[in-house]
């Protein structure tokens, strides 16, 4: 296993951290428990000393399951990672709440890395005006968390404007190399590493869609001199980035664990070659062919009169069509344009066809049609 350090904390991070979201699951859809157990020990046997999880995970269970799964030793071997769940904080005391909680669940007297989870434009500016940032001063200082961070879902420019609000010891963003420009993307990276700010970062195979031997890919990738599959490749590509500490696997098999623990020792920054970083803009190329609508979300269109997310609708869309997983794009659509968070729905089908929006398309599109075909695509 190989490790990086972050500028403002003590410990040496392994680079591949084991994401608890996507667990081994029984027929129920309960945690499998035994083997999800298997797969975190086996992972931190081999290295990994960085386990995230988050309150909302498999329904409210992964952390009581990981607090248990810590027992017997393994919690002081590990970093333990977990987030406050900003859409469900309403006040000051919500914060230390959820975060007392947490500790409870997690079996633990303290959470080594504790993240806001989730910042978008909405959830900031309501956690700043209940000052986060004092909650996480003090959290600090009581020894109940050790190092504060944030994931983050929205555009760069918010990024930016979060990371110098307040000293965060890291940032964790979605980036892979078809999300080079996705919210806080390759601009937001340097910029946080700039500030002194460490790097994790969720979905680096895009929830698996990377993973997948798409026809068209797989044959660029077979051209390579030393052959990787798909998620190997993938991986690769954010652990290339200097900038990066810790990169997250949602693991949901001892298959992967062991496969990823393996490539783990490969990763070292600035190692791909020419050839193979050339390899990826093939791959890249290939991929955005299939985007059906060509939205390039600059956002003007929004807010919609009647709340529909337009360019989510039309990412999750393309989601479907670039990586062929209709039921991916599906599952990601209903979660987050279907009100998790704030309880409105944002769906194609609540367009009410006012054309407010293609009056602002700098790109001329009809919102409206391509609206249309995304409800026929998700349903209704």
């Amino acid at each position: 296993m190989l490790y990086r350090i972050m500028k403002k904390a003590d410990p040496k991070l392994s680079i591949l951290g084991f994401g608890c979201m996507r667990l081994p699951v029984t027929a129920d859809g309960q945690i499998d428990e035994r083997k999800a157990t298997e797969m975190i020990r086996y992972a931190i046997d081999h290295g990994v000393n960085y386990i995230d999880t988050a309150y909302p995970y498999h329904n409210g269970a992964s952390e009581p399951f990981v607090g248990q799964a810590l027992s017997g030793g393994y919690r002081e071997k590990v970093n333990l990672a977990t987030k406050l769940p900003s859409w469900l904080v309403t006040s000051r005391e919500d914060m230390d709440k959820y975060l007392n909680e947490q500790l409870d669940r997690l079996r633990t007297d303290h959470i080594d890395f504790y993240l806001v989870h989730g910042l978008n434009d909405p959830f900031w500016k309501n956690l700043s005006a209940l000052k986060v940032t004092e909650f996480l001063d003090d959290a600090i200082a009581e020894g109940r968390i050790r190092y504060a961070g944030f994931s983050f879902h929205d555009n760069t420019a918010l990024f930016k404007e979060i990371v110098d609000s307040y000293n965060w010891t890291f940032a964790q963003i979605q980036y892979n190399f078809m999300d080079e420009q996705y919210q806080a993307g390759t601009e937001g990276l340097r910029y946080a590493a700039k500030k002194g700010l460490g790097i994790v970062v969720m979905e680096p195979v895009r929830g698996g869609l990377l993973a997948r031997d798409l026809k068209g890919v797989a044959e660029i990738w077979q051209t390579a001199e030393t052959r990787h599959d798909p998620a190997e490749w993938a991986l690769r590509w954010v652990w290339n980035h200097p900038e990066v500490t810790v990169v997250l696997s949602g693991m949901s098999t001892m298959e992967q664990v062991r496969q990823n623990v393996a490539l783990a020792q490969t990763g070292v920054p600035d190692s791909l070659s020419k050839k193979e970083i050339a390899l990826f803009g093939k791959v890249r190329k290939e991929l955005k062919k299939r985007i059906i609508i060509p939205c390039t979300g600059c956002r003007y269109c929004v807010p919609c009169p009647h709340g529909v997310s337009i360019p989510e609708c039309f990412e999750m869309f393309n989601r479907g069509h670039i990586y062929d997983d209709a039921e991916d794009a599906r599952q990601h659509y209903t979660m987050f344009l279907g009100g998790f968070f704030d309880g409105i729905p944002h769906y194609a089908s609540c367009c009410q066809e006012c054309g407010e929006c293609e009056e602002k398309c700098p790109q001329a599109l009809p919102i409206r049609e391509n609206l249309k075909k995304v409800a026929d695509y998700f349903g209704k």
